[in-house]
């Protein structure tokens, strides 16, 4: 259904338990080693500068997701816009904060309307797996900057492209070389097998960063110092992250095969850890059809009103439970 199911790999293991003597309190902003842990990575993956890069630690991703609007002072009478087809946890975040929701992909069909107060952005996306091109991407950053609304763009499938090549919010082709009202998210769940971990970060606009941190003190959003550790060996390391990587790489082409040899389609699925599928048919007819035969995906109307006809499967099993799905499909 989407959550890791790979070991955590050993240099991770090692620096959680080399860190677990930790008595104090440890830093909301990240300890100075996590800092440039998170710099650099950013630098290599996202194609970012590290000068004006502010960087902040998240108990994981979700976390930040679902407090952000709140965390900006976004409330009653604003507007959060969301992709039309979505993760949650978007429009939830927005209601936390007494915000108004508009799901949209077209930016133009808001008008001229100055309550836009954050944009949220998911590529590679969950659960199309989509990936947005750099130039679509630059016009919602310009857009927004227009009308002084932040950018948020969730990328926590970066790494996982398959078919296309994601491009990070903070790489010079969308901002510009400024990251000013920009904010990227991401997530060690995924590329690291980190998801018990709850280790993610948060880069972009300095001075919205430094806001993020000054509530975030207060709230005792702290990522615990063990596991700040434990962050900064990961991100130190690509070889486990690659060895991940390839792992997924051979269940996706798997799954792709026995779901579209049984009669489905797979839409976009271009990166990320899941195959976008449709059969034509409302989704819960889809969601039987498979559980009859001892298979369980996610139904598309989680994800918004207009992905009734689809499912998500993930890539997020043992190789031994990717091969049972085949077998069942053939």
């Amino acid at each position: 259904m989407g959550t890791p199911v790979d070991p955590v790999p050993e240099v991770i293991r090692r620096a959680l338990a080399d860190a677990s003597d930790a008595p104090g309190y440890p830093l909301t902003a990240g300890t100075p080693a996590l800092r440039a842990a998170i710099a650099a990575w950013v630098s290599r993956a996202c194609g970012a500068g590290v000068d004006g890069l502010g960087v902040l630690p998240t108990i994981g991703s979700k976390e930040l997701v679902a407090w952000l609007p709140t965390l900006l002072g976004i409330g009653p009478g604003d507007v959060v816009v969301v992709p039309s087809v979505a993760y949650p946890t978007y429009e939830d975040g927005a209601r936390l904060a007494g915000a108004t929701v508009v799901r949209t992909d077209s930016l133009t069909s808001l008008g001229p309307t100055p309550r836009v107060r954050l944009v949220w952005v998911n590529s590679p996306g969950n659960p199309t797996g989509r990936v947005l091109p750099a130039a679509h991407l630059r016009k919602v950053v310009d857009w927004a900057r227009e009308r002084g609304a932040v950018v948020a763009s969730d990328e926590c499938y970066l790494p996982l492209g398959w078919s296309a090549d994601p491009v990070s919010v903070l790489s010079p082709q969308v901002s510009g070389g400024s990251y000013a009202g920009v904010l990227a998210v991401h997530s060690l769940s995924k590329r690291s097998n980190l998801a018990g971990y709850r280790a993610g970060f948060v880069a972009g606009d300095p001075a919205l960063v430094a806001e993020l941190l000054k509530v975030r003190k207060h709230a005792g959003m702290i990522v615990p110092a063990p596991v700040q550790a434990a962050m900064v060996a990961a991100l130190g390391d690509e070889r486990h992250a690659e060895e991940q990587r390839e792992r997924y790489r051979a269940r996706r082409e798997v799954l792709a095969a026995a779901f579209t040899g049984a009669g489905f389609t797979v839409e976009h699925s271009e990166a990320g850890l899941y195959l976008w599928l449709t059969r034509g048919e409302d989704c819960w007819q889809t969601v039987d059809w498979l559980a009859r035969r001892g298979i369980l995906v996610a139904a598309g109307v989680f994800y918004g009103p207009t992905a009734g006809q689809h499912v998500r499967v993930a890539l997020t099993e043992s190789d031994e439970h990717i091969a049972g799905v085949a077998a069942r499909l053939a």
